[in-house]
């Protein structure tokens, strides 16, 4: 998008407050599409690619890991951000990075990592993300990190509690002051949410966990499903199912869009810092996010709680608390760069170790350090 067509309260193009570390400007790009080719070119992104959202890895090639979430996401709120005359090169920016910190296992593994961790400050996926793109990635001679600009990383950090935020400096102040973020952190946000709920639908019936027939009384994807099949009598259950999920994103793009077109007409900013003093402004319609809401409890329940989904994550819980208990008892089985970073935080280095292990390795190692045939 061209800097004529930007909003006046979006973040500007090549208008930053600036990274941690002073470089030479970028030849041929933006500083935002610069922080996305770091993203795109980091080991943390790569590894996503064998990263669970739902279903571990092995269990199927067609389930979305966390590396095709982050494009999804990327690629919903890249189209809104172009509506509302957004900065769409650090809304992609923040989408690609905001899971770089997730643990391996989805949500089980990040809760046995926090629970592993509650006796050292805890484990959070978003300030992970952000400790790898600030620290974590070993890329480039200058610095430790990738250096994103304040914007993008701002954005990396959605949530973020009082204590945390006192140890952050800058890029915490706004939790400290109650200050919002910029619309293009807020539209990665939302659209991350919108992209759960639909792909985690598309993924729990391709597994057979979910019943078609039974969610045609859901709001919104009922709504859809019921129309494709009066439309469409005649395709088989797999088309209607994708066209159903194809119309319920649809829907939920719409409205995020429209409403927030009228929620920013109404507040009427005109600068980015406008922007952080008011209320949040990427909003469903009450009517939508009441719905959205309706899928997230059908999904917590009949998808997350279902209990081949439960086993799974029992045994994810094993292999992270398992591994971290054996790297806390002997940190010398720990690899020698985390060996070196133990000296000064023990828990922190392992958490940090564990958090970027893909499913299959994770596994790997548990089966190295417990099975008496792996050596």
């Amino acid at each position: 998008m061209s800097v004529e067509l930007l909003a006046s309260y979006a973040v500007p193009m090549n208008a930053t407050l600036g990274r941690r570390f002073d470089e030479e400007k970028a030849f041929g790009r933006t500083e935002f599409q610069r922080d996305r080719d770091r993203i795109i070119h980091s080991t943390a992104f790569r590894r996503l690619e064998y990263k669970t959202q739902v279903f571990v890895n092995h269990e199927g090639d067609h389930f979305r890991t966390r590396l095709t979430h982050s494009l999804e996401v990327a690629q919903i709120a890249r189209s809104i951000a172009t509506n509302l005359r957004l900065n769409v090169d650090l809304v992609e920016a923040i989408a690609l990075a905001h899971d770089l910190g997730h643990t391996p296992f989805g949500h089980s593994g990040q809760d046995a990592l926090n629970e592993s961790m509650r006796e050292y400050g805890g484990f959070e996926h978003n300030l992970q993300s952000l400790r790898v793109v600030d620290h974590l990635e070993y890329r480039y001679a200058q610095f430790d990190g990738l250096n994103l600009c304040f914007e993008t990383r701002e954005g990396i950090l959605k949530h973020c509690s009082l204590n945390n935020a006192k140890d952050l400096g800058e890029i915490g102040v706004r939790f400290i002051e109650n200050r919002r973020a910029s619309l293009e952190a807020q539209l990665a946000n939302m659209a991350d949410s919108l992209a759960y709920n639909n792909h985690d639908i598309d993924d729990g019936l391709r597994s057979g966990l979910l019943d078609l027939q039974h969610m045609s009384g859901l709001p919104v994807f009922g709504e859809h499903l019921n129309a494709v099949a009066h439309e469409y009598p005649s395709i088989d259950v797999e088309r209607k199912a994708s066209e159903a999920i194809r119309r319920t994103v649809n829907s939920f793009v719409i409205d995020l869009t429209h409403e927030s077109e009228c929620r920013i007409q109404e507040a009427n900013p005109s600068t980015l810092d406008d922007i952080r003093s008011l209320p949040a402004l990427i909003c469903f319609s009450e009517g939508m996010e009441f719905k959205h809401r309706e899928l997230q409890r059908y999904l917590h329940q009949h998808l997350y709680r279902h209990y081949k989904v439960q086993r799974m994550a029992d045994k994810a819980k094993r292999v992270v608390q398992g591994l971290f208990k054996a790297f806390n008892d002997d940190v010398g089985l720990l690899p020698p760069r985390y060996q070196i970073q133990a000296k000064t935080d023990t828990p922190r280095a392992i958490a940090d170790y564990i958090a970027g292990m893909t499913d299959r390795y994770a596994m790997k190692e548990y089966r190295q350090l417990f099975h008496v045939d792996s050596f």
